[in-house]
Protein backbone atom coordinates (compact mmCIF):
# COMPACT_ATOMS: atom_id res chain seq x y z
CA UNK A 1 0.00 0.00 0.00
CA UNK A 2 1.39 3.38 -0.96
CA UNK A 3 0.87 6.42 1.22
CA UNK A 4 1.54 10.12 1.10
CA UNK A 5 5.21 9.26 1.45
CA UNK A 6 5.37 9.61 -2.33
CA UNK A 7 5.71 13.32 -1.66
CA UNK A 8 8.54 12.87 0.86
CA UNK A 9 11.94 14.46 0.22
CA UNK A 10 14.73 12.34 -1.29
CA UNK A 11 16.37 9.93 1.10
CA UNK A 12 20.09 10.37 1.88
CA UNK A 13 20.51 6.63 2.50
CA UNK A 14 23.21 4.73 0.62
CA UNK A 15 22.18 2.14 -1.95
CA UNK A 16 23.20 -0.70 0.35
CA UNK A 17 21.22 0.77 3.24
CA UNK A 18 18.15 1.29 1.04
CA UNK A 19 18.07 -2.34 -0.05
CA UNK A 20 18.68 -3.43 3.53
CA UNK A 21 15.57 -1.47 4.50
CA UNK A 22 13.66 -3.27 1.73
CA UNK A 23 14.90 -6.66 2.99
CA UNK A 24 13.84 -5.94 6.57
CA UNK A 25 10.40 -4.67 5.52
CA UNK A 26 9.89 -7.54 3.07
CA UNK A 27 10.64 -10.00 5.90
CA UNK A 28 7.81 -8.49 7.91
CA UNK A 29 5.51 -8.55 4.88
CA UNK A 30 6.36 -12.21 4.37
CA UNK A 31 5.33 -12.85 7.97
CA UNK A 32 1.92 -11.20 7.41
CA UNK A 33 1.29 -13.03 4.14
CA UNK A 34 2.29 -16.43 5.50
CA UNK A 35 0.09 -15.96 8.54
CA UNK A 36 -2.90 -15.31 6.28
CA UNK A 37 -2.69 -18.82 4.81
CA UNK A 38 -0.48 -20.93 7.08
CA UNK A 39 -3.33 -21.69 9.47
CA UNK A 40 -5.53 -23.20 6.72
CA UNK A 41 -3.67 -26.49 6.56
CA UNK A 42 -3.77 -26.83 10.35
CA UNK A 43 -7.51 -26.31 10.78
CA UNK A 44 -8.40 -30.01 11.08
CA UNK A 45 -5.68 -30.47 13.71
CA UNK A 46 -6.84 -27.36 15.57
CA UNK A 47 -10.40 -28.69 15.44
CA UNK A 48 -9.33 -32.01 16.93
CA UNK A 49 -7.15 -30.33 19.55
CA UNK A 50 -9.82 -27.88 20.70
CA UNK A 51 -12.86 -30.08 19.88
CA UNK A 52 -14.58 -27.65 17.48
CA UNK A 53 -16.25 -28.01 14.07
CA UNK A 54 -15.73 -26.38 10.70
CA UNK A 55 -17.85 -23.32 11.41
CA UNK A 56 -15.89 -22.40 14.52
CA UNK A 57 -12.64 -22.99 12.70
CA UNK A 58 -13.57 -20.43 10.04
CA UNK A 59 -13.37 -17.75 12.72
CA UNK A 60 -9.78 -18.78 13.48
CA UNK A 61 -8.87 -17.56 9.99
CA UNK A 62 -11.38 -14.75 9.57
CA UNK A 63 -10.86 -13.07 12.94
CA UNK A 64 -7.41 -12.24 11.57
CA UNK A 65 -8.38 -11.26 8.03
CA UNK A 66 -11.43 -9.15 8.94
CA UNK A 67 -9.53 -7.08 11.51
CA UNK A 68 -6.58 -6.74 9.14
CA UNK A 69 -8.84 -5.61 6.28
CA UNK A 70 -10.73 -3.07 8.36
CA UNK A 71 -7.64 -1.40 9.87
CA UNK A 72 -5.23 -1.23 6.91
CA UNK A 73 -6.11 2.31 5.87
CA UNK A 74 -6.23 3.85 9.35
CA UNK A 75 -2.90 2.22 10.26
CA UNK A 76 -1.30 3.96 7.29
CA UNK A 77 -2.74 7.28 8.45
CA UNK A 78 -1.46 6.71 12.01
CA UNK A 79 2.00 5.97 10.66
CA UNK A 80 2.03 9.17 8.59
CA UNK A 81 1.09 11.14 11.70
CA UNK A 82 3.15 9.52 14.49
CA UNK A 83 6.10 8.08 12.57
CA UNK A 84 6.30 5.03 10.34
CA UNK A 85 9.10 3.25 12.15
CA UNK A 86 7.38 3.77 15.50
CA UNK A 87 4.06 2.37 14.29
CA UNK A 88 5.86 -0.45 12.48
CA UNK A 89 7.64 -1.45 15.70
CA UNK A 90 4.34 -1.32 17.60
CA UNK A 91 2.81 -3.58 14.97
CA UNK A 92 5.64 -6.10 15.30
CA UNK A 93 5.31 -6.12 19.09
CA UNK A 94 1.52 -6.59 19.01
CA UNK A 95 1.81 -9.29 16.34
CA UNK A 96 4.47 -11.16 18.30
CA UNK A 97 2.60 -11.06 21.63
CA UNK A 98 -0.64 -12.14 19.93
CA UNK A 99 1.22 -15.03 18.25
CA UNK A 100 2.42 -16.12 21.68
CA UNK A 101 -1.18 -16.00 22.96
CA UNK A 102 -2.32 -18.10 19.96
CA UNK A 103 0.34 -20.71 20.67
CA UNK A 104 -0.80 -21.00 24.29
CA UNK A 105 -4.57 -20.71 23.68
CA UNK A 106 -6.51 -23.24 25.79
CA UNK A 107 -9.82 -22.80 23.95
CA UNK A 108 -11.36 -21.68 20.67
CA UNK A 109 -12.54 -18.37 22.14
CA UNK A 110 -9.07 -17.43 23.32
CA UNK A 111 -7.55 -18.47 19.99
CA UNK A 112 -10.04 -16.39 17.97
CA UNK A 113 -9.49 -13.35 20.22
CA UNK A 114 -5.72 -13.70 19.89
CA UNK A 115 -6.04 -14.01 16.12
CA UNK A 116 -8.03 -10.76 16.06
CA UNK A 117 -5.22 -9.04 17.98
CA UNK A 118 -2.76 -10.52 15.47
CA UNK A 119 -4.79 -8.77 12.78
CA UNK A 120 -4.37 -5.46 14.63
CA UNK A 121 -0.61 -5.92 14.62
CA UNK A 122 -0.51 -7.06 11.00
CA UNK A 123 -2.44 -3.97 9.91
CA UNK A 124 0.49 -1.86 11.18
CA UNK A 125 3.01 -3.88 9.17
CA UNK A 126 1.80 -4.32 5.60
CA UNK A 127 0.96 -0.71 4.58
CA UNK A 128 3.53 0.93 6.82
CA UNK A 129 6.42 -1.23 5.61
CA UNK A 130 5.76 -0.34 1.98
CA UNK A 131 5.55 3.35 2.88
CA UNK A 132 8.96 3.03 4.54
CA UNK A 133 10.39 1.42 1.41
CA UNK A 134 8.92 4.04 -0.92
CA UNK A 135 10.26 6.84 1.30
CA UNK A 136 13.73 5.27 1.37
CA UNK A 137 13.94 5.04 -2.44
CA UNK A 138 13.37 8.42 -4.12
CA UNK A 139 14.56 7.28 -7.57
CA UNK A 140 11.49 6.15 -9.59
CA UNK A 141 13.32 3.31 -11.36
CA UNK A 142 14.80 1.94 -8.16
CA UNK A 143 11.45 2.32 -6.44
CA UNK A 144 9.74 0.39 -9.25
CA UNK A 145 12.22 -2.48 -8.87
CA UNK A 146 11.70 -2.46 -5.11
CA UNK A 147 7.92 -2.62 -5.48
CA UNK A 148 8.36 -5.50 -7.94
CA UNK A 149 10.41 -7.38 -5.33
CA UNK A 150 7.75 -6.51 -2.76
CA UNK A 151 4.95 -7.93 -4.92
CA UNK A 152 6.93 -11.11 -5.50
CA UNK A 153 7.53 -11.59 -1.77
CA UNK A 154 3.85 -11.03 -1.07
CA UNK A 155 2.75 -13.60 -3.65
CA UNK A 156 5.33 -16.10 -2.42
CA UNK A 157 4.30 -15.64 1.21
CA UNK A 158 0.61 -16.32 0.51
CA UNK A 159 1.41 -19.44 -1.50
CA UNK A 160 4.12 -20.73 0.87
CA UNK A 161 1.90 -20.65 3.95
CA UNK A 162 0.25 -24.07 3.53
CA UNK A 163 3.55 -25.79 2.71
CA UNK A 164 5.27 -24.27 5.73
CA UNK A 165 2.29 -25.02 7.96
CA UNK A 166 2.09 -28.63 6.86
CA UNK A 167 5.76 -29.23 7.64
CA UNK A 168 5.56 -27.56 11.06
CA UNK A 169 2.37 -29.36 12.09
CA UNK A 170 3.81 -32.74 11.05
CA UNK A 171 6.92 -32.15 13.15
CA UNK A 172 5.67 -30.15 16.15
CA UNK A 173 1.86 -29.91 16.14
CA UNK A 174 -0.53 -27.07 15.23
CA UNK A 175 0.71 -24.66 17.91
CA UNK A 176 4.08 -24.48 16.15
CA UNK A 177 2.62 -22.34 13.33
CA UNK A 178 2.24 -19.57 15.92
CA UNK A 179 5.46 -20.25 17.84
CA UNK A 180 7.33 -19.69 14.57
CA UNK A 181 6.36 -16.02 14.56
CA UNK A 182 7.98 -15.20 17.90
CA UNK A 183 11.70 -15.48 16.97
CA UNK A 184 11.02 -13.89 13.58
CA UNK A 185 9.38 -10.90 15.26
CA UNK A 186 12.26 -10.54 17.74
CA UNK A 187 14.78 -10.56 14.87
CA UNK A 188 12.68 -8.04 12.90
CA UNK A 189 12.47 -5.68 15.91
CA UNK A 190 16.25 -5.67 16.22
CA UNK A 191 16.78 -5.12 12.49
CA UNK A 192 14.23 -2.30 12.35
CA UNK A 193 15.88 -0.53 15.29
CA UNK A 194 19.30 -0.77 13.63
CA UNK A 195 18.59 -0.14 9.94
CA UNK A 196 15.20 1.54 9.37
CA UNK A 197 15.09 5.36 9.57
CA UNK A 198 12.10 7.23 10.98
CA UNK A 199 9.87 9.11 8.53
CA UNK A 200 6.55 10.93 8.48
CA UNK A 201 4.30 12.42 5.85
CA UNK A 202 4.66 16.13 5.22
CA UNK A 203 0.96 16.48 5.93
CA UNK A 204 -0.76 13.72 7.87
CA UNK A 205 -4.38 12.91 7.07
CA UNK A 206 -7.02 13.34 9.74
CA UNK A 207 -8.34 10.17 11.33
CA UNK A 208 -11.88 9.22 10.33
CA UNK A 209 -13.10 7.33 13.40
CA UNK A 210 -16.82 7.15 12.42
CA UNK A 211 -15.86 5.75 9.01
CA UNK A 212 -13.45 3.28 10.62
CA UNK A 213 -16.09 1.98 13.03
CA UNK A 214 -18.72 1.60 10.30
CA UNK A 215 -16.30 -0.18 7.94
CA UNK A 216 -15.40 -2.67 10.66
CA UNK A 217 -19.08 -3.27 11.46
CA UNK A 218 -19.90 -3.88 7.78
CA UNK A 219 -17.11 -6.43 7.38
CA UNK A 220 -17.88 -8.26 10.63
CA UNK A 221 -21.59 -8.49 9.80
CA UNK A 222 -20.96 -9.62 6.23
CA UNK A 223 -18.51 -12.36 7.20
CA UNK A 224 -20.62 -13.35 10.20
CA UNK A 225 -23.72 -13.89 8.07
CA UNK A 226 -21.74 -15.86 5.48
CA UNK A 227 -20.26 -18.14 8.15
CA UNK A 228 -23.39 -18.64 10.23
CA UNK A 229 -25.91 -18.66 7.34
CA UNK A 230 -25.89 -22.44 6.81
CA UNK A 231 -26.57 -23.00 10.51
CA UNK A 232 -29.25 -20.37 11.14
CA UNK A 233 -30.88 -20.60 7.68
CA UNK A 234 -30.54 -18.03 4.92
CA UNK A 235 -34.17 -16.92 5.26
CA UNK A 236 -34.39 -17.08 9.06
CA UNK A 237 -35.34 -13.96 11.07
CA UNK A 238 -31.78 -13.75 12.38
CA UNK A 239 -30.34 -13.82 8.85
CA UNK A 240 -32.87 -11.23 7.62
CA UNK A 241 -31.92 -8.98 10.53
CA UNK A 242 -28.27 -9.45 9.54
CA UNK A 243 -29.00 -8.40 5.95
CA UNK A 244 -30.81 -5.29 7.19
CA UNK A 245 -27.94 -4.35 9.49
CA UNK A 246 -25.40 -4.82 6.69
CA UNK A 247 -27.39 -2.51 4.39
CA UNK A 248 -27.87 0.07 7.15
CA UNK A 249 -24.20 0.07 8.14
CA UNK A 250 -23.12 0.26 4.49
CA UNK A 251 -25.46 3.20 3.84
CA UNK A 252 -24.18 4.91 6.98
CA UNK A 253 -20.58 4.40 5.87
CA UNK A 254 -21.26 5.88 2.43
CA UNK A 255 -23.03 8.92 3.91
CA UNK A 256 -20.25 9.56 6.43
CA UNK A 257 -17.52 9.24 3.81
CA UNK A 258 -19.25 11.54 1.32
CA UNK A 259 -19.59 14.28 3.93
CA UNK A 260 -16.02 14.27 5.28
CA UNK A 261 -13.30 16.45 3.82
CA UNK A 262 -10.69 13.73 4.48
CA UNK A 263 -12.59 10.43 4.43
CA UNK A 264 -11.15 7.05 5.35
CA UNK A 265 -12.00 5.85 1.84
CA UNK A 266 -12.22 8.16 -1.18
CA UNK A 267 -15.48 6.88 -2.69
CA UNK A 268 -15.08 9.22 -5.65
CA UNK A 269 -12.47 6.81 -7.02
CA UNK A 270 -15.21 4.25 -7.65
CA UNK A 271 -16.65 6.52 -10.36
CA UNK A 272 -13.72 5.37 -12.50
CA UNK A 273 -14.68 2.01 -14.06
CA UNK A 274 -11.06 0.78 -14.26
CA UNK A 275 -10.55 1.44 -10.54
CA UNK A 276 -13.87 -0.10 -9.50
CA UNK A 277 -13.29 -3.25 -11.56
CA UNK A 278 -9.69 -3.54 -10.31
CA UNK A 279 -10.89 -3.44 -6.69
CA UNK A 280 -13.53 -6.07 -7.44
CA UNK A 281 -10.86 -8.05 -9.27
CA UNK A 282 -8.63 -7.96 -6.16
CA UNK A 283 -11.56 -9.30 -4.12
CA UNK A 284 -12.18 -12.03 -6.73
CA UNK A 285 -8.53 -13.16 -6.81
CA UNK A 286 -8.36 -13.57 -3.05
CA UNK A 287 -11.77 -15.21 -2.88
CA UNK A 288 -10.48 -17.78 -5.39
CA UNK A 289 -7.18 -18.31 -3.56
CA UNK A 290 -8.74 -18.79 -0.14
CA UNK A 291 -11.59 -20.97 -1.39
CA UNK A 292 -8.95 -23.16 -3.06
CA UNK A 293 -6.76 -23.39 0.04
CA UNK A 294 -9.57 -24.20 2.47
CA UNK A 295 -11.31 -26.73 0.21
CA UNK A 296 -7.92 -28.33 -0.49
CA UNK A 297 -7.27 -28.71 3.23
CA UNK A 298 -10.66 -30.16 4.12
CA UNK A 299 -10.88 -32.47 1.09
CA UNK A 300 -7.41 -33.96 1.29
CA UNK A 301 -7.39 -34.44 5.07
CA UNK A 302 -11.01 -35.44 5.70
CA UNK A 303 -11.94 -37.26 2.47
CA UNK A 304 -8.59 -38.66 1.33
CA UNK A 305 -7.04 -39.07 4.80
CA UNK A 306 -3.83 -37.22 3.93
CA UNK A 307 -1.55 -35.86 6.65
CA UNK A 308 -1.07 -32.09 7.14
CA UNK A 309 2.41 -32.42 5.64
CA UNK A 310 1.12 -34.16 2.50
CA UNK A 311 -1.74 -31.65 2.25
CA UNK A 312 0.67 -28.74 2.46
CA UNK A 313 2.98 -30.37 -0.08
CA UNK A 314 0.03 -30.65 -2.49
CA UNK A 315 -0.02 -26.83 -2.70
CA UNK A 316 3.60 -26.73 -3.90
CA UNK A 317 2.48 -26.45 -7.55
CA UNK A 318 0.34 -23.48 -6.53
CA UNK A 319 3.29 -21.87 -4.74
CA UNK A 320 5.57 -22.58 -7.71
CA UNK A 321 3.13 -21.03 -10.18
CA UNK A 322 2.69 -17.91 -8.06
CA UNK A 323 6.43 -17.51 -7.39
CA UNK A 324 7.47 -17.82 -11.03
CA UNK A 325 4.68 -15.76 -12.54
CA UNK A 326 4.52 -12.83 -10.08
CA UNK A 327 7.79 -11.18 -11.22
CA UNK A 328 7.08 -12.16 -14.83
CA UNK A 329 3.73 -10.40 -14.56
CA UNK A 330 5.38 -7.26 -13.17
CA UNK A 331 7.78 -7.20 -16.12
CA UNK A 332 4.90 -7.65 -18.58
CA UNK A 333 2.98 -4.77 -16.99
CA UNK A 334 6.04 -2.54 -17.40
CA UNK A 335 6.47 -3.45 -21.11
CA UNK A 336 2.97 -4.17 -22.35
CA UNK A 337 0.54 -2.78 -19.77
CA UNK A 338 -1.85 -4.71 -17.50
CA UNK A 339 -4.24 -6.20 -20.06
CA UNK A 340 -2.25 -9.27 -21.19
CA UNK A 341 -1.23 -10.50 -17.73
CA UNK A 342 -4.83 -10.02 -16.55
CA UNK A 343 -6.09 -12.13 -19.46
CA UNK A 344 -3.53 -14.82 -18.62
CA UNK A 345 -4.51 -14.66 -14.94
CA UNK A 346 -8.19 -15.02 -15.76
CA UNK A 347 -7.76 -17.90 -18.19
CA UNK A 348 -5.45 -19.94 -15.95
CA UNK A 349 -7.61 -19.43 -12.88
CA UNK A 350 -10.83 -20.27 -14.71
CA UNK A 351 -9.36 -23.46 -16.20
CA UNK A 352 -7.89 -24.48 -12.84
CA UNK A 353 -11.24 -24.11 -11.09
CA UNK A 354 -13.07 -25.91 -13.88
CA UNK A 355 -10.72 -28.92 -13.56
CA UNK A 356 -12.17 -29.63 -10.10
CA UNK A 357 -15.88 -28.98 -10.67
CA UNK A 358 -16.44 -32.76 -10.85
CA UNK A 359 -14.25 -33.54 -7.85
CA UNK A 360 -14.87 -36.93 -6.29
CA UNK A 361 -13.33 -39.26 -3.71
CA UNK A 362 -11.18 -40.96 -6.35
CA UNK A 363 -10.21 -37.97 -8.51
CA UNK A 364 -6.67 -38.53 -9.78
CA UNK A 365 -3.90 -36.78 -7.88
CA UNK A 366 -2.20 -35.52 -11.10
CA UNK A 367 -5.42 -33.71 -12.07
CA UNK A 368 -5.67 -32.14 -8.60
CA UNK A 369 -2.04 -30.98 -8.71
CA UNK A 370 -2.50 -29.62 -12.26
CA UNK A 371 -5.51 -27.61 -11.09
CA UNK A 372 -3.51 -26.17 -8.19
CA UNK A 373 -0.68 -25.25 -10.56
CA UNK A 374 -3.06 -23.43 -12.91
CA UNK A 375 -4.69 -21.53 -10.02
CA UNK A 376 -1.25 -20.57 -8.70
CA UNK A 377 -0.18 -19.31 -12.14
CA UNK A 378 -3.38 -17.25 -12.33
CA UNK A 379 -2.75 -15.80 -8.88
CA UNK A 380 0.85 -14.96 -9.78
CA UNK A 381 -0.17 -13.10 -12.94
CA UNK A 382 -2.98 -11.15 -11.23
CA UNK A 383 -1.53 -8.96 -8.47
CA UNK A 384 0.76 -6.57 -10.36
CA UNK A 385 -1.73 -5.63 -13.13
CA UNK A 386 -4.57 -5.18 -10.63
CA UNK A 387 -2.54 -2.65 -8.65
CA UNK A 388 -1.43 -0.95 -11.88
CA UNK A 389 -5.02 -0.69 -13.13
CA UNK A 390 -6.22 0.72 -9.81
CA UNK A 391 -3.69 3.57 -9.76
CA UNK A 392 -3.41 4.16 -13.53
CA UNK A 393 -4.02 7.76 -14.49
CA UNK A 394 -4.23 9.02 -10.90
CA UNK A 395 -2.05 11.81 -9.48
CA UNK A 396 0.35 10.75 -6.69
CA UNK A 397 -1.88 12.36 -4.06
CA UNK A 398 -4.68 9.89 -4.89
CA UNK A 399 -2.56 6.87 -5.89
CA UNK A 400 -1.77 6.16 -2.24
CA UNK A 401 -5.44 6.00 -1.32
CA UNK A 402 -6.16 3.81 -4.35
CA UNK A 403 -3.41 1.39 -3.30
CA UNK A 404 -4.78 1.30 0.24
CA UNK A 405 -8.28 0.46 -0.96
CA UNK A 406 -6.90 -2.30 -3.19
CA UNK A 407 -4.97 -3.79 -0.25
CA UNK A 408 -8.14 -3.72 1.83
CA UNK A 409 -10.07 -5.39 -1.00
CA UNK A 410 -7.59 -8.28 -1.04
CA UNK A 411 -8.14 -9.00 2.65
CA UNK A 412 -11.90 -8.67 2.26
CA UNK A 413 -11.68 -11.26 -0.51
CA UNK A 414 -9.68 -13.56 1.76
CA UNK A 415 -12.30 -13.31 4.52
CA UNK A 416 -15.22 -13.82 2.13
CA UNK A 417 -13.46 -16.75 0.46
CA UNK A 418 -12.97 -18.56 3.77
CA UNK A 419 -16.58 -17.89 4.79
CA UNK A 420 -18.02 -19.08 1.47
CA UNK A 421 -15.83 -22.19 1.30
CA UNK A 422 -16.66 -23.12 4.87
CA UNK A 423 -20.37 -22.56 4.30
CA UNK A 424 -20.27 -24.71 1.18
CA UNK A 425 -19.04 -27.81 3.01
CA UNK A 426 -20.46 -27.12 6.49
CA UNK A 427 -22.18 -30.24 7.79
CA UNK A 428 -20.85 -32.50 5.01
CA UNK A 429 -19.38 -35.80 6.16
CA UNK A 430 -16.05 -37.01 4.71
CA UNK A 431 -17.82 -39.14 2.10
CA UNK A 432 -19.91 -36.23 0.81
CA UNK A 433 -17.38 -33.43 1.18
CA UNK A 434 -16.03 -33.72 -2.38
CA UNK A 435 -19.48 -33.30 -3.92
CA UNK A 436 -20.34 -30.50 -1.49
CA UNK A 437 -17.21 -28.59 -2.50
CA UNK A 438 -18.05 -28.47 -6.22
CA UNK A 439 -19.88 -25.10 -6.05
CA UNK A 440 -16.71 -23.69 -4.48
CA UNK A 441 -14.64 -24.75 -7.49
CA UNK A 442 -17.26 -23.22 -9.79
CA UNK A 443 -16.79 -19.99 -7.84
CA UNK A 444 -13.03 -20.16 -8.41
CA UNK A 445 -13.65 -20.52 -12.15
CA UNK A 446 -16.12 -17.61 -12.09
CA UNK A 447 -13.54 -15.42 -10.34
CA UNK A 448 -11.11 -16.19 -13.15
CA UNK A 449 -13.68 -15.22 -15.77
CA UNK A 450 -14.30 -11.94 -13.97
CA UNK A 451 -10.63 -11.05 -14.42
CA UNK A 452 -11.32 -10.95 -18.16
CA UNK A 453 -13.80 -8.14 -17.44
CA UNK A 454 -11.09 -6.35 -15.45
CA UNK A 455 -8.71 -6.81 -18.39
CA UNK A 456 -11.16 -5.05 -20.68
CA UNK A 457 -11.50 -2.16 -18.22
CA UNK A 458 -7.71 -1.92 -17.89
CA UNK A 459 -7.49 -1.39 -21.64
CA UNK A 460 -9.82 1.61 -21.44
CA UNK A 461 -7.71 2.96 -18.55
CA UNK A 462 -4.58 2.72 -20.69
CA UNK A 463 -6.33 4.55 -23.54
CA UNK A 464 -7.52 7.32 -21.22
CA UNK A 465 -4.05 7.94 -19.79
CA UNK A 466 -2.29 8.33 -23.11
Amino acid sequence: MLTTSLAAPPSPLSARRRWTVLTVCALSMFLVGVDTTIVNVGLPEIGRGLDVGTRGLEWVVNAYTVVLASLLIVSGALADRFGRRRVFQCGLLVFGLASLACALAPSLGVLVAARAVQGVGASMLSPVALAIVVNAMPDPRERARAIGVWASVFGLSMAAGPVTGGALIAAFGWRSVFWLNVPVVVAALVLVAVFVPESRARRARRLDLPGQVLLTVVLLLLVGVLIEGPRIGWASPTALAGYALIMAATAGFVLVELRRSEPLMDLGLFRRPPFATAVLGAVAVFVALNVSLLLNTLYLQHTRGWTPLATGAATLPMALGATVCAPWSGAMVGRLGPRRPLILAGVFMAVGGTCLTNLGRETSVPLILLAYLLIGVGFGFANAPLTNTAVSGLPPSRAGVAGAITSTARQVGAAVGIAVAGGTVAGADPAGLAAASRPGWLLVAACGLFLLVVARASRSAAVNTR
